[in-house]
């Protein structure tokens, strides 16, 4: 990502609270964080809890900051949407993220696909595996690794031998029913 645009991200997301409350904001490409995958970018906004709303605990926390700033926090979310896939709040500061974070996932499916008929599902892989699937998107297989995952799922569903196993798992639900 160009410096402009990552400095306008930046302002963006600072103009949006009073001064002080962010201590930094960090624009994340692909290679910054394993969570951002090719062609991504996300954002995160380390807090500065300092002068923050406490919470039932006494102290302030991301929750009570959330809380206190709904209005703020849906406003950039929604300006956000166009140019990152999430947004993530926490505590840290340039030390990296420490503590309790609140992500808000910006964008988690293609263009094609119809959100209501989806099911998120949740994956970790390891450094070869997110190799593989990185390659795919870059070689314009995919445009995300979510939809990477869904075209291997489809890849497997195709093979021949994906309708023997459906078959046998039928005559086993079948023999289960008799007991």
């Amino acid at each position: 990502m160009e410096k402009p645009e990552t400095d306008a991200i930046e302002q963006l997301v600072r103009s949006a609270f009073t001064d002080g409350e962010i201590e930094r904001v960090a624009v994340l490409e692909y290679g910054d964080d394993p969570e951002v995958g090719p062609g991504e970018t996300a954002v995160r906004v380390f807090i500065n809890l300092a002068g923050q709303p406490k919470g039932k605990s006494g102290h302030a926390n991301l929750h009570t900051f959330h809380e206190a700033h709904r209005a703020a926090v849906n406003q950039l979310r929604d300006q956000l949407r166009p140019v990152a896939w999430w947004v993530e709040y926490c505590t840290g500061g340039d030390a990296g993220p420490r503590g309790g974070k609140l992500r808000s996932v910006l964008r988690d499916t293609g263009p094609d696909d119809v959100a209501g008929e989806l099911t998120p599902v949740m994956t970790r892989l390891g450094p070869p595996d997110l190799a593989t699937v990185d390659t795919l998107i870059t070689a314009g297989i995919a445009t995300s690794r979510a939809e990477v995952l869904r075209w291997a799922v489809a890849r497997i569903r195709e093979h021949p031998a994906y309708a023997q196993i459906q078959q046998r798992v039928n005559e086993i639900s079948e023999l289960k029913a008799q007991f």
